[in-house]
């Protein structure tokens, strides 16, 4: 019985450590969000490389090797964000998430007139406005209404071999991110 009883102090003793250590290195990780990575990397409505091959180490490090990526953050309190890349690659994704990291749009060239990545990402009360007099360069764009302010905007392009790198590197350092004040 004594023996059950020291077994069972040293176990509390130590799921206490633990959960004190544990709770000590939130903070920690906390700062290594995908936004605050970003944050340091460049500042918002400037489309950042995501992959090694950039130059350096990947902001995300989950990235697939097969697929180079770009993002850039967006305040959508500051006006609407238009996201376009030139020319075309074998394959591209897109996804918009919020500042948490949570994925509300994504969508792909199969989606988009012409394989053109054109996007312009606005809050509901702005899509209001724009529809009451949709400008001509917005004509073909994909809209996407986003219920938030702060989000982070994603471009993937796929990579089947070498001879794409060049290609899909000039896709994604010639893709932009500009707010417009509408």
């Amino acid at each position: 019985m004594h023996r059950l009883f020291h077994a069972v102090l040293l176990g509390l003793i130590g799921a206490g450590i633990v959960h004190i250590v544990v709770l000590m290195l939130v903070p920690e990780f906390s700062e290594r969000d995908a936004w605050s990575r970003l944050a340091m990397a460049s500042d918002l409505y400037r489309m950042t490389r995501l992959d090694a091959e950039a130059g350096g180490a990947p902001v995300v490090k989950s990235v697939d090797p097969l697929f180079y990526a770009a993002a850039c953050r967006f305040d959508l309190a500051e006006g609407l964000v238009r996201i376009k890349a030139p020319g075309h690659v074998p394959f591209w994704s897109v996804s918009v998430y919020d500042r948490n990291g949570h994925n509300f749009y994504s969508f792909n060239d199969h989606t988009a007139t012409g394989g053109v990545l054109d996007t312009v990402v606005l809050t509901p009360a702005q899509m209001i406005d724009v529809r009451r007099e949709l400008p001509e360069e917005l004509q073909g764009a994909i809209f996407v209404e986003a219920p938030i302010e702060e989000g982070i905007f994603v471009i993937r392009a796929f990579v089947p071999d070498d001879s794409w790198k060049p290609i899909v590197s000039r896709f994604l350092e010639q893709s932009s991110c500009e707010l417009q004040e509408y």
